[in-house]
């Protein structure tokens, strides 16, 4: 083990606090009893985690204890992308990724593999050889040293992140880095390229934006289900699709008809399917507390209403466990987050109280058993 000063193991005591090994002080992440999220999950046949970083879990006890309480899968929200492990070329920075499997492997859990191609996450020095070399060894030396080292830990992987452009993309593709260099057949030839390194693994195309019944959301879903009807067609190993689900409640509500629609054609098509990133951007902050978290937890339960109705749902993964540390705060504008604050996206607060999103969750994944 490198790198992660990881606590002793943590327990959930009878009462519902968590507490670490014999002699340490105890963890209360909430003083009211609540429900495992995972345990929640597995009566239904399903999974349930969430991303983190080994950073902050080497921070933060509440932040481990929360998530030995309630997952069952961790997703890398940083730690497994391009530019991650490799911002220079040729200098490799595995640590935290290994740190993360470290703190998995002594506490029963499992990990998802995010991502092996995303253009936003691909360092710049191998956008410019891909375009000027267009040279599919690169592609293939990346696989190799990523799936080398990581296929015999981790079974499920994204391979590809967020491949699909409606509004200026081509044939709906995003013409990202990997489309200009290789063209559209690059999605093939990244999953053959996967496959040949993890023969046994779980191989998934995860994207977003499905959920809502305006133009643009329509046409993603139509476009997402044309790309794994191709991909089927051709024989590709594509075994399951992610949806990310970032709910977003300035776009009106859900369209529960268009996502049974798409989720029921993916699994015509034999696929199985994971929520993946889901959380809830807040639009405005005036109400009161209990009143955005109600319409947070509103949120989350329509949303999978819709989708724990379909048995192929096999997991749920949420973009984080507390608001504490949410790229929906981390990334605002400073003058938005003084005004707004945290957003309330996530089942724990920041004191790690568990709010209505986390009884929304409870709920759904327990009523789908």
């Amino acid at each position: 083990m490198t790198g992660l000063a990881l606590a002793p193991v943590l327990t959930v005591a009878p009462n519902g606090a968590w507490a670490e090994g014999e002699g340490a002080s105890p963890v209360h992440v909430s003083a009211t009893p609540t429900p495992s999220l995972s345990h929640a999950a597995r009566s239904g046949g399903r999974y349930y985690g969430a991303a983190a970083r080994a950073d902050h879990l080497r921070q933060d006890k509440a932040l481990r204890a929360a998530i030995l309480r309630d997952c069952e899968v961790l997703t890398p929200e940083i730690h497994l992308k391009w530019n991650s492990l490799e911002w220079r070329k040729g200098q490799f920075h595995f640590t935290p990724v290994d740190d993360l499997l470290a703190f998995a492997d002594e506490n029963g859990l499992r990990v998802r593999g995010h991502t092996l191609l995303w253009d936003q996450s691909t360092p710049d020095w191998a956008k410019h050889e891909m375009l000027d070399r267009r040279d599919w060894r690169l592609m293939s030396e990346h696989f190799s040293r990523v799936l080398g080292r990581y296929a015999s830990r981790i079974d499920e992987w994204d391979v590809i992140n967020e491949p699909i452009d409606t509004v200026s993309g081509a044939h709906a593709l995003r013409r990202n880095t990997f489309f200009r260099a290789f063209g559209p057949t690059y999605i093939e030839r990244a999953m053959e390229e996967a496959r040949a390194h993890a023969p046994h693994a779980h191989l998934v195309i995860n994207d977003y934006g499905f959920e809502y019944g305006n133009p643009v959301d329509k046409a993603r879903r139509q476009a997402f289900v044309a790309l794994a009807r191709r991909l089927r067609a051709a024989r590709v190993p594509l075994d399951g699709v992610g949806v990310q689900a970032h709910l977003d409640l300035s776009k009106g509500p859900i369209d529960r008809v268009g996502l049974q629609e798409m989720t029921k054609a993916l699994i015509d098509l034999g696929l199985d399917i994971t929520v993946t990133e889901l959380d809830v951007k807040e639009t405005e902050a005036s109400a009161s507390t209990p009143a955005r978290d109600q319409k947070v937890a509103d949120e989350t339960r329509r949303y999978l209403d819709v989708m724990l109705a379909f048995p192929e749902v096999r997991g749920v993964v949420t973009w984080g466990l507390t608001d504490k540390f949410s790229w929906l705060t981390e990334q605002v504008d400073a003058r938005v987050r003084a005004d707004r604050g945290v957003n309330r996206g996530l089942p724990y607060d920041d004191a790690y109280s568990p709010k209505p999103m986390y009884w929304a969750l409870a709920d759904t994944l327990r009523a789908s058993a």
